[in-house]
């Protein structure tokens, strides 16, 4: 009926059932979906009225740059944190740094994405309200303000996870046996404590992007991405 409309007659109904292979048993329905998606037949979409292999092969590309941006500027935002709040541990640094993070855990995406886009769309016009852009650099610049509202929101798992790697990494013997050596600090703690504290934190950002996937349709829709 959504398909033909209310006032669809009897005889119409039937024959897009059977079209659509309604009439069959539930079984046969099913391993018959099966063998049409495994060989990329997903049917037509209700709403565009198109093939739906189609539209995903048009709307992944913006989905597939949205991620990517969010994930490289959360690596860029998180790691450094990390290491600040691991290094100074219960100091005001560490206490700030998971008092915010806390903070925007606790924040729903679309909102959060509402607040940025008022405040730097609308109040402070440094971003585009919407869209998607044409080139890389534009492209860039219309991303940016989803790519860091979705940042925001995977920023305290991050921070979290590495910081605890970080501090679990410092107390290792072989890290203090090369700060005993003279290893310098800077060396000591990319070398030893961010290499080994990483592994966790790689894990759990990999998990999110996989979630990333179907989770960013609601910032998609906030800033009218055509993902």
């Amino acid at each position: 009926r959504i398909m033909l409309g209310v006032y669809a007659s009897d005889e119409r109904l039937a024959g897009l059932r059977t079209q659509l292979g309604l009439d069959r048993q539930i079984a046969a329905q099913f391993f018959s979906f099966l063998g049409d998606a495994a060989q990329g037949q997903l049917g037509t979409s209700l709403v565009f009225r198109r093939p739906v292999l189609e539209i995903i092969g048009e709307r992944l590309p913006p989905t597939v740059a949205l991620i990517t941006f969010a994930v490289l500027l959360s690596v860029a935002i998180c790691v450094p944190l990390a290491m600040l709040a691991a290094t100074r541990q219960g100091r005001p640094p560490d206490q700030a740094i998971r008092g915010v993070t806390t903070l925007t855990l606790a924040m729903p995406s679309f909102w959060l994405g509402l607040n940025l886009l008022i405040l730097f769309a609308v109040l402070f016009p440094i971003f585009p309200v919407s869209g998607y852009g044409r080139g890389f650099l534009d492209t860039l610049w219309h991303l940016f303000l989803p790519a860091l509202t979705i940042t925001l929101s995977l920023a305290p798992i991050l921070i979290r996870t590495l910081r605890s790697s970080v501090i679990e990494a410092l107390q290792a013997p072989h890290v203090a046996f090369a700060r005993t050596k003279g290893l310098p600090h800077r060396l000591l703690m990319s070398r030893h404590v961010l290499r080994n504290g990483l592994m966790a934190t790689v894990t759990i950002l990999g998990v999110n992007i996989g979630w990333l996937l179907g989770g960013s349709v609601v910032i998609e829709n906030v800033f009218s991405i055509p993902g």
